[in-house]
This record gives structure tokens, sequence and C-alpha cells, in this order.
């Protein structure tokens, strides 16, 4: 269990019961004693007020109006946010533009300095532009969950994406790619991806890939991609 799912763990599990252990909690999240302790340093430090009792076997309660008070929001969710407002910006709407970008400012600035760089990395990935009036909406489906994580760690650690595809036929392929940007058209989500096998770049609706896994010994390098007149990058609409 990584750190985040161990914290939510702890406060779950004090919010549940009222009073519990050290060792009563290492037991549940599956971690040592002293990783615990950590553990209830780390969400003090986050805004949870926890008290304490002395001792070996003291318990630990937790406050039941304390809340948290810092943002741990991974790269990926604030860039699931960003992504958000990127497309209800290009769709036209986006009535409280300002309020938006305000919070998407202090959320960004509550991360750490590595954790803005992978940001600003998976940004310049991004695209903005209008879809034609004329495409056919009638099959658009839902978006694999599991589409953004593989998307964070192919974009920022530049590895191959594989997944399954089904064309405009219903025809389903398997598919290796080097992602190089994403682009918005509202209401449709593509992955820019160069296809080796077809020695060119290809348009993948975002709707139409599931099971992505990204590929951990195979590496490329960034290429330019051509769009279209009228698409952007992310960082060329106004704010």
């Amino acid at each position: 269990m990584n750190i985040r799912l161990r914290h939510d763990a702890i406060v779950r599990s004090l919010r549940r019961s009222g009073t519990s252990t050290v060792d009563a909690l290492a037991q549940e999240v599956g971690a040592s004693r002293r990783t615990v302790l950590r553990d209830i340093s780390d969400l003090r430090d986050q805004g949870f007020v926890i008290h304490s009792e002395p001792g070996r076997g003291g318990g630990l309660q937790l406050d039941p109006q304390s809340v948290q008070t810092t943002a741990r929001l991974s790269v990926a969710e604030v860039f699931a946010l960003l992504l958000s407002v990127a497309a209800m910006r290009a769709a036209r709407s986006l009535p409280f533009g300002d309020l938006a970008d305000a919070g998407l400012a202090r959320i960004e600035k509550a991360l750490p300095s590595d954790k803005i760089r992978d940001l600003r990395r998976l940004l310049d990935c991004l695209h903005v532009g209008q879809l034609s009036p004329h495409q056919d909406l009638s099959d658009m489906g839902t978006m694999d969950s599991a589409l953004l994580p593989a998307f964070e760690t192919a974009f920022l650690e530049r590895r191959c994406l594989r997944f399954r595809y089904r064309d405009a036929r219903g025809r389903v392929t398997a598919r290796e790619v080097e992602p190089q940007a994403m682009l918005i058209l509202p209401p449709l989500w593509y992955l820019v991806a160069w296809d080796p096998a077809r020695d060119d770049f290809r348009h993948f609706r975002m709707d139409r890939i599931s099971a992505p896994e990204t590929l951990a010994d195979t590496l490329f390098r960034r290429r330019h991609v051509p769009f279209e007149d009228d698409v952007c990058p992310y960082s060329d609409l106004p704010q």
C-alpha cells in the first residue's frame, strides 16, 4: 500500500472507530509501527488534529471536526483539473473562468517544485482546437479511467504505450505507439501518437482506447506534431 492510500486508510479507520492504537492501525494497513507513527505525523502536518495518549498501548483519536488543510493532489489529478478547464474553455462553456484559474493557481503553488516541473511537461503536450460540425458523435463512448495514469507515465518517461483500439467500423486491434500529444476537440479527445508500424502519426479517439499499459523497456524521442492551423497549444489559450 503506497503512502497516500495508507494515509486515507488511517483517517477512515480513526473516523470510523473513534479511537484506535498504533499497533491496530499498523496491522490494518499492513505497515510497521514506525511507519504508522510517521504517517500520523504527516497527517498532523496536513491539518488533521489527532490526539494521542502516552505509552506503547496508548490510543489515538481523530478530532471529528478536523479536516485536511494542505493540498495533497497528485500531478495526474491536477492535470485532470486543468484538462477539464481547458475543455470547457474550448467549448466556450466556462462561465466562471477567472475563479477556476485562480483556484488552479493556488493548487499549483501547493505542489513541490519537482511535481510542478512534471505538470508543465504534461501541459506542453496538450493542444486544443474546434471540432468539425460534420463530425459524427453518435457512437461516442466513455473514456477508460486507466488512461490518464498511463498517459502520465508514458509522456513523462517517454515510454511506449500499448492498448486495444476500436475503429469506426468496430474492429479491434492491438496497437503499440509513441505518445506525442493530447488533442482536445470538444467533446472528443484524441491521443496523437507516432505509430512505428505505419511510420506515421495517428490520431486515436480516447473513448475507443481500452486496456492501456506503458512498456517499461521502451523509450522514444519527441517529434514535432503537424497540427492544423486552428489547433493551438494549451499555453496559448487565453487565461
